[in-house]
């Protein structure tokens, strides 16, 4: 399939030619929300902690003898039901992390890429025309795109250049191809990729890596 490309200008050129298995594959939505979700939850910090009545400082001894005194019984004043006692079932320090099979994670970007491209939101330029720090220039060129809600810029490479200019234009973010993942492309309503962008890209999850295939004799590199 086809992509159009346009400059820093917004000025049409000629489209390229990209691979129908990153850009042009009929999206799967569930293991698209299966990545999000594990994405999210590799986020959590996971240092909630709590005292069980095992850990709570104090005496151990029984508040008061069992019988004659016609009031409940009660234990220590460290028990869960105790104000000040310890934390029955509560939360401690634990991963939150869920394992994905590598082509599920691939799936799921190529879907969500294909998904824009379908949708008339992913805009490929063939370059920022950014060569130094400069916000009025970012700004230009998003305004030139038709651009006006969140967007998420994608260069080939980690580019300082772009990233200085744009970390100060709301609702935008940059990120080079190799770190692209689902929850960002979630987040902006836009993707805009640079003509290496999408080379980077296809090297990533297209060809035998969309299909998990083995190259040059093993597994490809997880991405």
């Amino acid at each position: 399939m086809q992509l159009a490309v346009r400059d820093a200008q917004g000025a049409d050129l000629d489209p390229i030619e990209v691979d129908d298995a990153v850009f042009g594959i009929e999206p799967n939505e569930a293991v698209v929300h299966q990545t999000l979700v594990a994405q999210l939850a590799a986020r959590r910090s996971g240092n909630a902690s709590t005292r069980s009545r095992g850990e709570v400082r104090g005496s151990r001894a029984k508040l008061r003898r069992q019988k004659g005194l016609g009031m409940a019984r009660v234990g220590a004043a460290s028990s869960p039901i105790r104000r000040g006692g310890g934390v029955a079932f509560g939360p401690k320090p634990r991963s939150y992390v869920q394992r994905l099979p590598k082509r599920m994670r691939r799936l799921a970007i190529r879907s969500v890429l294909s998904s824009r491209v379908a949708e008339g939101r992913l805009h490929v330029v063939d370059s920022l025309g950014v060569e130094e720090p400069s916000t009025k220039a970012a700004t230009a060129l998003l305004t030139s795109l038709g651009i006006e809600r969140s967007v998420l810029v994608v260069t080939g490479e980690p580019d300082r250049a772009v990233l200085l200019s744009t970390r100060n234009i709301p609702g935008v973010r940059t990120t080079p191809a190799d770190v692209l993942n689902v929850a960002d492309m979630l987040a902006h309503r836009t993707l805009v990729l640079t003509v290496d962008a999408v080379r980077r890209a296809e090297v990533l999850w297209g060809g035998e890596r969309a299909d998990g295939r083995a190259v040059g004799g093993s597994m490809a590199v997880e991405v």
